[in-house]
C-alpha cells in the first residue's frame, strides 16, 4: 500500500488533487491519502485534516489570522512526521506549502517531496528556483515552457504533465452541429472577490460602448456561486445589461461565444482549448503594482506565455480602460487578420498544450507512484 500525504491550498488546487487521487487510485486500488483538501478532495477519499479555507489568506494575511496558520503550519508538519507517508504531494499555494516542505526534509529528508504545479518562478523571483533543490525531488508543471525554465534556473527536475483542463476538452471543443453566435461576447472578471471589483466595472463599460455601435450584442457572464451576489449588483449597474450564466452553462457558452472579454488566470485557458477568440486584462492593488518591477516576463497572459509572443492582446492597470478594451474586442469580432491571425495562434497553443502525448492525472499519478515506489525500495534496501 502506497501512502501519499498531499496539501492543496486552494479551490484549484483542490480540483487538481481531486483529479489525481482518483488516478493514484486507478493505477493502485490501495492507495492511502491523508492530507489537507476540500469539497473534491473529500470526495475522491481524503479526510481533511483542517478546513482549506484556514489557508485562504496565507502570504498576505492579516495579523490576527496568523496565530491560526502558524498553529495549522505546526499541525501539518507534525502529522507528516507523526506517520511519515511514501510520497508528499504539494499542490499550489507554495507560501504554505513550501514551508511545510522545508521543515519536513530537514526532520525526514528520506520523505519524497512532489511540488505540482510551478510557483511563477519564470516570471516573479526567479531565485526560489535555486532554493527549491533543497526541499523538492520533483515539479509536475502544467505549461510546457517551464521544464526549460527550470533548467535555466538551475531548479530542481521538472517533467511537464500536462495541462489539467486538456481533461475537459471534449466540453470545451465546439462540436460539429454547433456554430459560433455572431452576437455573444462573453466577460470573465476573475474567480476572486478584488478580481470581480477592480475588472468586471471597466469590463461591462466597454461592452456597453461595443452594444452602442452593436445593437444585437448579447453579453454574457459565467458566474460561480461564490460570486453571485457581487456580480448581480455590478450588473444591474450597468448600461448594457449582461445575461448571468450557470457554471453548468460556462463551457457550452465557450463554444458559442464569437469572443471574449477576460481577465488573466485559468479562464484564458479554457477559452484558448475552446478556440474562442479573447482580450485579456488585469489590474492590481496600488501596493502589488510599486512591485511590478520585480515581473521578469514581458507577458502576463497564460497564453502568450506559452506561445512566447504576444498573441493575445493584453491590457495591464491603466491600459484596462473601457475605450481601449472595447477596441481590441472590436478588432477580433470582425472576420479580418486580427481574428484569423488570433485563431490560428490559439490552434499552435492547442497543440503545444496536447504535446504531453497522456492525460495530465494520469501521468501526473504515475510520477508520484514511482517516487514512491523508489523511497519504499530503498527503506527496503
Amino acid at each position: 500500500m502506497t501512502k501519499v500525504f498531499l496539501i492543496a491550498g486552494e479551490a484549484s488546487g483542490d480540483q487538481l488533487g481531486g483529479m489525481l487521487m482518483r488516478a493514484l487510485r486507478a493505477q493502485e486500488s490501495g492507495a492511502a491519502f491523508s492530507g489537507v483538501g476540500g469539497e473534491q478532495m473529500t470526495r475522491a477519499g481524503l479526510a481533511s485534516l483542517f478546513p482549506i479555507s484556514d489557508l485562504a489568506v496565507m502570504g498576505l494575511a492579516p495579523l490576527a489570522r496568523l496565530p491560526k496558520l502558524i498553529s495549522r503550519l505546526n499541525l501539518t508538519v507534525a502529522t507528516i512526521l507523526a506517520d511519515p507517508p511514501d510520497c508528499l504531494v504539494l499542490i499550489d499555494a507554495p507560501d504554505f506549502t513550501h514551508r511545510v516542505a522545508r521543515r519536513v526534509r530537514a526532520k525526514a529528508p528520506h520523505i519524497p517531496i512532489v511540488d505540482y504545479v510551478s510557483p511563477s518562478v519564470w516570471a516573479w523571483r526567479p531565485w526560489r528556483a535555486r532554493r527549491m533543490r533543497d526541499y523538492i525531488d520533483l515539479v509536475l508543471a502544467v505549461l510546457p515552457f517551464e521544464p526549460a525554465a527550470y533548467r535555466r534556473l538551475s531548479g530542481p527536475p521538472c517533467v511537464y504533465v500536462g495541462h489539467p483542463l486538456i481533461e475537459a476538452l471534449p466540453s470545451l471543443q465546439p462540436r460539429g452541429e454547433e456554430r459560433r453566435r455572431d452576437e455573444l461576447l462573453l466577460i470573465l472578471p476573475g474567480s476572486r472577490e478584488a478580481e470581480v471589483k477592480r475588472m468586471l466595472p471597466p469590463y461591462l463599460e466597454a461592452a456597453a460602448l461595443l452594444a452602442d455601435q452593436r445593437p444585437d450584442l448579447d453579453i454574457a457572464i459565467p458566474v460561480a456561486p461564490r460570486m453571485a451576489d457581487l456580480i448581480a449588483r455590478l450588473a444591474s449597474e450597468a448600461k448594457a445589461k449582461p445575461r448571468l450564466l450557470s457554471q453548468s452553462e460556462k463551457h457550452a457558452a465557450f463554444r458559442a461565444a464569437r469572443a471574449a472579454l477576460v481577465t488573466s488566470g485559468a479562464a484564458t485557458m479554457e477559452l484558448a482549448l475552446a478556440q474562442t477568440p479573447m482580450v485579456v486584462a488585469y489590474k492590481v492593488s496600488c501596493a502589488e503594482n510599486l512591485l511590478k518591477f520585480l515581473v521578469t516576463t514581458p507577458h502576463f497572459a497564460l497564453p502568450n506565455l506559452i506561445l512566447d509572443r504576444g498573441a493575445i492582446p493584453e491590457f495591464f492597470q491603466d491600459e484596462a480602460s473601457p475605450q481601449a478594451l472595447a477596441g481590441a474586442v472590436a478588432a477580433i469580432f470582425d472576420d479580418g487578420p486580427p481574428r484569423l491571425r488570433q485563431i490560428a495562434d490559439l490552434a499552435e497553443l492547442r497543440e503545444r498544450l496536447l504535446d504531453g502525448g497522456e492525460n495530465p492525472s494520469a501521468h501526473a499519478a504515475r510520477l508520484v507512484l514511482g517516487r514512491a515506489g523508489a523511497a519504499k525500495s530503498r527503506g527496503r534496501g
